[in-house]
């Protein structure tokens, strides 16, 4: 998510599908915390291009945000690729949120527009 200093919101969403291990992932995953929450790690160098798959094709729309208060007015950019990441990257996260997870929600009349 990122805000803008005239404080409209912008997210991207990455897919993730199930094979091999993503080594930017698994250097967060170092780090996680036991408990869900923030912490602070510093030291730790990490490349996020490596949460990107190479081809950046995209559908965007205007919705909200994914978690509360899920305000309006969030110009969202959905990757069309997904990046791999190992099943055991996606059980250590599930396991610390393991209700991450919004139910999906109508388009109430909104236009989802893709890249070339």
């Amino acid at each position: 998510m990122h805000q803008a200093s005239d404080g409209t919101v912008a997210g991207v969403t990455v897919f993730l599908k199930a094979g091999s291990a993503n080594s930017t992932v698994q250097k967060i995953w170092e780090h996680m915390p036991i408990s869900e929450g923030q912490q602070e790690v510093s030291g730790v160098d990490m490349n996020p291009a490596g949460l990107l798959p190479h081809d950046l094709g995209y559908y965007t729309y205007m919705g909200s945000q994914t978690a509360p208060p899920c305000t309006e007015g969030v110009t969202w950019f959905v990757l069309k690729t997904p990046i791999e990441v190992s099943a055991e990257q996606i059980g250590a996260f599930a396991r610390l949120y393991p209700r991450d997870v919004r139910p999906l929600q109508p388009l109430n009349g909104r236009v989802v527009k893709g890249s070339q």
